[in-house]
C-alpha cells in the first residue's frame, strides 16, 4: 500500500511555550496621531449622495476577496472600485454599509491583537508578520473618516441593495433582487462626472505615465538587442508603475511591428526591429488607484518612414477631429463619429474604399481597418463606469468634469490582400487623457508629443 502524504501546508508546529511567549513583550504601537486622508472629505461627501438617491435603504458595498494565483499564493489585492470611491480604504473582506438613517459603517478586519491568539504571526493571508500591519479600529476611523466596526459584527439579514459579484459570502447570504441592479448602475454613473480631486489624482497619474513613456524611448537601444524586446520595454514602464504609484493600471500594451494589429496585445515576448514602429498602450495607477491610459506609437528607429508617416498622420488628423468635438452638451458618440469621418476620407482617397464618406459610415466598412470604438469614460478603471446605463453614457451628453479618452486607430493586418503590401503589418493608435471643461476639453497628457515632427524631435532630445 501506498503511504497517504498530508502536504496541505507546510507550517511548522507552535509548541504551547512559543504560544505562550509570543503573547508577550510587545510595545504598544497604537497611532494616535493620525489626520484623516485627503480623499476622507471627498468620500463622505459621495456617501451622502449615495445615501440622499436611496432613503430609507440599506446598502452594501464589499471591497472583494483576495483571489488566488497559484496553489496558496493571492494575487496583489485591489479593492473594487466603487469601494474605494466610497471610502479610500483598500483592505480584503471589508464591507461598506450605509444604513436607513443614512449613516455608514465601514465594517472590516483590524489588526489582530499580540495578547492572545496566533493570527499575527500564523495566518499567512490576515497576519501582520506575514502580509504587513493593518490599522486597527480608531487609527481607520481616523484615517477614513467614517465609522468603524469589526467585521465580525456585520449582519447580513434583512432587506438591502446589495453591490453583487464582488464578495461571494455576501451574495450568498442576502438574495438578490432588481434594487442591486439599480445599486450597481448608480455606483457607476456616479463616477461619470469627477471631482476636484479625482481630475488632480488622474493628473498625476497621466504626469507620471509621461515619464513611464519617457523611460521607454531611453530603452530603445537595449531593448533591440534583447530576443523578447518588448518585453523589456514592459519591465521599463512597470518599473515606473511602481516607483510613482500602486502599478499599471491594466496591463501594458507593448507592440512591435505586425502586433500592433492585435487590439489589446499584452503578450509582449516579440523581438523589436528599427524598420519598425512600436504601439505602446500604458497607464500608471496611483496610490490611490486612479489610471491613465495613454498610447503612442513610435518608429523604433527614432524617423518615421514615408509609408509610416502616411499611416500615422491619418491617425493624428483623426484624433484631432474627435477632440475639436469634445464639449459640454456634445453627444458622447460625437468625437468617435468626428474621427471616424476623417478615416474614411484618408481611406477613400487612399483608394482602399469606394464610396462617399456618408455612405461609407453608414454601411460600416471602414471598421475593417479600424475596428472598436475611439475612446472610452477614465477613472478608476481604465474603462470607467462600465455599469452605467445607456442613456446617461453612451447615448448621453458630455459635462463638465468628465475624463475620457480619445484613441482612433487604423490597423492594418499582415495578411490583409485588399491593402497595398506596403501597408500590411502597420498599426497605428494615438491615445489622450482630456477632461472636459466649460468650453470644450483640456488635454491632460499634452506632455507627450502627437504630431509626427514633434514625436521625432521629442525621441531625438531622449535617445541622444
Amino acid at each position: 500500500m501506498t503511504e497517504q502524504l498530508n502536504t496541505g501546508s507546510h507550517d511548522l508546529p507552535v509548541t504551547e511555550a512559543l504560544s505562550a511567549f509570543m503573547a508577550t513583550g510587545w510595545a504598544d504601537t497604537a497611532r494616535t496621531d493620525l489626520a484623516a486622508l485627503p480623499i476622507a472629505p471627498w468620500a463622505a461627501k459621495r456617501r451622502a449622495v449615495l445615501a440622499g438617491r436611496f432613503p430609507g435603504e440599506r446598502l452594501i458595498i464589499p471591497s472583494g476577496t483576495l483571489k488566488v494565483r497559484s496553489n496558496d499564493s493571492d494575487f496583489r489585492f485591489r479593492p473594487h472600485s466603487a469601494f474605494s470611491y466610497l471610502t479610500g480604504h483598500g483592505e480584503p473582506d471589508d464591507v461598506l454599509v450605509v444604513e436607513p438613517s443614512g449613516e455608514a459603517v465601514l465594517y472590516l478586519r483590524p489588526r489582530s491583537p499580540r495578547s492572545s491568539g496566533e493570527e499575527f504571526y500564523r495566518d499567512r493571508r490576515y497576519g501582520e508578520f506575514w502580509v504587513g500591519r493593518r490599522p486597527d479600529l480608531r487609527e481607520a476611523s481616523d484615517l477614513y473618516g467614517v465609522t468603524t466596526a469589526h467585521i465580525r459584527d456585520l449582519s447580513l439579514s434583512g432587506p438591502a441593495r446589495v453591490l453583487r459579484g464582488v464578495d461571494p459570502a455576501v451574495d450568498a447570504a442576502l438574495p438578490s433582487g432588481d434594487g442591486d441592479t439599480e445599486l450597481a448602475s448608480f455606483l457607476s454613473e456616479m463616477r461619470l462626472v469627477k471631482d476636484e480631486w479625482e481630475v488632480g489624482e488622474l493628473q498625476h497619474a497621466v504626469d507620471a505615465t509621461t515619464r513611464g513613456f519617457e523611460d521607454v524611448v531611453r530603452a530603445f537601444p537595449a531593448a533591440l538587442r534583447e530576443a523578447r524586446g518588448e518585453r523589456y520595454l514592459e519591465g521599463v514602464f512597470g518599473l515606473r508603475s511602481r516607483l510613482e504609484g500602486n502599478a499599471v493600471g491594466y496591463d501594458s500594451i507593448v507592440a512591435s511591428g505586425a502586433h500592433a494589429c492585435v487590439l489589446h496585445w499584452i503578450r509582449n515576448d516579440g523581438r523589436l526591429s528599427r524598420d519598425e514602429l512600436l504601439l505602446l498602450d500604458a497607464g500608471v495607477e496611483t496610490d490611490t488607484l486612479y489610471t491613465a491610459d495613454i498610447t503612442r506609437t513610435l518608429p523604433l528607429s527614432g524617423t518615421f518612414s514615408p509609408v509610416q508617416r502616411q499611416v500615422y498622420s491619418l491617425v493624428y488628423e483623426a484624433q484631432n477631429a474627435g477632440i475639436a468635438a469634445l464639449k459640454p452638451g456634445a453627444r458622447f458618440r460625437d468625437f468617435h463619429q468626428a474621427a471616424m469621418r476623417v478615416i474614411c476620407e484618408g481611406l477613400t482617397s487612399w483608394g482602399l474604399l469606394d464610396g462617399s464618406v456618408d455612405a461609407l459610415m453608414e454601411s460600416g466598412l471602414y471598421r475593417r481597418y479600424t475596428l472598436c470604438s475611439s475612446g472610452h469614460m477614465l477613472g478608476l478603471d481604465v474603462h470607467d463606469c462600465a455599469r452605467a446605463r445607456a442613456e446617461v453614457y453612451l447615448d448621453g451628453v458630455l459635462e463638465e468634469g468628465q475624463v475620457l479618452t480619445v484613441e482612433p486607430g487604423l490597423y492594418l493586418q499582415a495578411d490583409d490582400l485588399t491593402l497595398p503590401e506596403e501597408f500590411r503589418g502597420i498599426g497605428v493608435r494615438i491615445e489622450d487623457d482630456l477632461v472636459i471643461t466649460s468650453d470644450g476639453a483640456r488635454l491632460m497628457s499634452a506632455g507627450l508629443p502627437r504630431h509626427p515632427d514633434e514625436v521625432e524631435g521629442w525621441m531625438a532630445t531622449l535617445l541622444d
